[in-house]
């Protein structure tokens, strides 16, 4: 009978063993899709349940110049969604302290202003040691394209990595970000 410990060093000593082929290291590395986002009102939005489509994920702020971006935002939803694109708001109060409010402060924003229909997460932190898993990923993929203030953009493409990144300066309506979604919805 083999014991519980030898089956663990056998199996280690296999991993190790296979652990510097390429093959083993594009299959073990983390993607967008192995991360989720506390819902607003209740749940959690899994970014695994949206494997293979395309995401924009959008730290949010209610209280910021570029909330109005929320309007081109949901354009974008109502443009894309049935074609696969999903959105993800994530509201955060790093910048400013423009999000100040709890989740019936957001949701008077993003629902009753703005009418948004595609899921909102609750506010969460995407800067510095305490960020949101999620974010902590993009960083350390994207280092020199991390969030620098509300309503910067990631797209994440159908294999799970990031497509493309848009300033907080970028608006949702900007040619450029619905030519690169068009581009990771023609992925296949």
């Amino acid at each position: 009978m083999i014991d519980r410990r030898q089956t663990m060093l056998a199996a280690l000593g296999a991993a190790a063993s296979i652990a510097g082929s390429s093959a083993y290291a594009q299959v073990s590395r983390i993607t967008a899709y192995g991360f989720s986002f506390p819902a607003l009102k209740s749940g959690d939005i899994k970014l695994g349940d949206y494997a293979n489509k395309p995401m924009l994920i959008v730290n949010t702020a209610s209280q910021c110049g570029f909330t109005p971006q929320y309007t081109g935002l949901q354009q974008l939803w109502t443009q894309f969604s049935k074609r696969g694109l999903m959105i993800i708001a994530v509201p955060s109060n790093d910048f400013g302290g423009q999000e100040p409010g709890g989740a019936a402060e957001i949701a008077q924003t993003t629902e009753n202003q703005y009418h948004i229909t595609f899921p909102v997460a609750a506010k969460a932190i995407v800067k510095g040691p305490d960020a949101h898993p999620f974010y902590k990923w993009a960083a350390a993929a994207r280092p020199s394209d991390t969030p620098r203030w509300n309503f910067h953009k990631y797209l994440i493409g159908r294999d799970g990595y990031i497509a493309d990144v848009f300033a907080h300066s970028v608006a949702p309506d900007d040619t450029r970000v619905a030519t690169a979604i068009a581009k990771a919805l023609a992925d296949a």
